[in-house]
């Protein structure tokens, strides 16, 4: 098991991914390879970072950012940055 808690905020099935804010299938196919990402709240759940930004999906936390895949995570990574991070 990874140290990854899910925190039940939204994952499922039906959304397509976390709160329903995962890039489209065509959207990551078209997206250039260092706009692409994965969530660090959620690992595996890619994340365009030029349509994170847009939407205010993202922290920068010690000079570095780092994108979120939906608003449930930002919460999450604000109350533990080193948490996520460190997971990395």
């Amino acid at each position: 098991m990874t140290t990854h808690d899910h925190h039940n905020h939204g994952h499922g099935a039906a959304s397509g991914g976390c709160s329903g804010h995962a890039p489209k299938t065509e959207d990551l196919a078209s997206a250039q390879g260092d706009d692409v990402t994965e969530c660090l709240v959620m690992p595996g759940t890619p994340v365009i970072k030029s349509q994170a930004e847009e939407a205010g999906l993202y922290r920068d936390y010690q000079d570095q950012r780092y994108w979120l895949c939906c608003d449930a995570c930002g919460p999450l990574f604000d109350a533990d940055p080193e948490r996520y991070i460190a997971a990395t």
